[in-house]
């Protein structure tokens, strides 16, 4: 269901809220020297043992180092199983299922516990577009305009960084920010981690870079539960692509 019902509310709070816990727990474990996979059984353990959630809504992502900038990491092709270093950033989205019902958590920190300084740029950056598109998100609002939005802060904070140079208008333009977010901003959540619902007859995909990612496009709606997961990744070929054209290459 699209519009969710108090008592599906609840569940969701309650699923979202014993992940959470999770990932603090998982915080606090972490250091170099251990692997990925320690860390998603870590999880594990805890929603199971104290939440009674015997299933993950999707197979949980331990990027750590390189492997953060890989969406959906972690999979058997990738199963976090490399070994925790020194100075590596950690991203780990996970989230527990309980009866059926999903949550989905991605939290960024540095392994040792200390971010460097373009670390911690780069970390309030992404905090900054997060809660700036939780202040705008309200029923009527169109969720591909809360997408723009995260681009938008990206671009304006990769500026006063000084990664990019020129003007913020212009890197709209030419689709810049989804070089640093090819994803989408964020999605339905439901009985899906992925919910259904996005593209209802009438509401078309907007065929334009991290655009045609995002997995809603229609108006939000009061009892909508949506995911906001704005990211600033470095990935080394979009990065190489980005370069080697002029009207991106600042």
């Amino acid at each position: 269901r699209l519009i969710k019902t108090d008592m599906e509310l609840e569940v969701l709070r309650y699923t979202n809220r014993i992940s959470s816990e999770a990932h603090k727990m998982v915080m606090k474990h972490v250091k170099p020297g251990q692997k990925e996979y320690e860390m998603e059984s870590l999880f594990q353990h805890y929603c199971y043992n104290k939440g009674g959630m015997r299933h993950t809504s999707y197979t949980c992502i331990c990027g750590t180092g390189n492997n953060s900038s890989i969406l959906h990491y972690g999979h058997a092709g990738a199963p976090n199983d490399k070994t925790i270093t020194e100075g590596d950033m950690c991203l780990f989205d996970m989230g527990g299922e309980y009866y059926c019902y999903s949550s989905d958590i991605t939290c960024s920190f540095p392994a040792n516990g200390k971010f460097t300084p373009d670390q911690r740029a780069i970390y309030e950056a992404v905090l900054k577009s997060s809660r700036t598109v939780m202040a705008a998100i309200k029923p009527g609002v169109k969720w591909t305009d809360m997408h723009r939005l995260a681009d938008r802060v990206h671009l304006e904070e990769l500026v006063k960084i000084g990664i990019l140079n020129g003007s913020v208008e212009d890197m709209l333009k030419v689709h810049l920010g989804s070089v640093f977010m090819p994803h989408g901003l964020g999605h339905l959540l439901g009985i899906d981690v992925h919910d259904v619902g996005g593209y209802p007859e009438g509401v078309e995909r907007v065929d334009e870079p991290g655009l045609k990612s995002l997995r809603m496009g229609r108006l939000v709606q009061e009892r909508m539960v949506l995911t906001v997961e704005p990211g600033i990744y470095f990935i080394n070929h979009l990065l190489d692509q980005a370069l080697a054209k002029p009207a991106q290459s600042c």
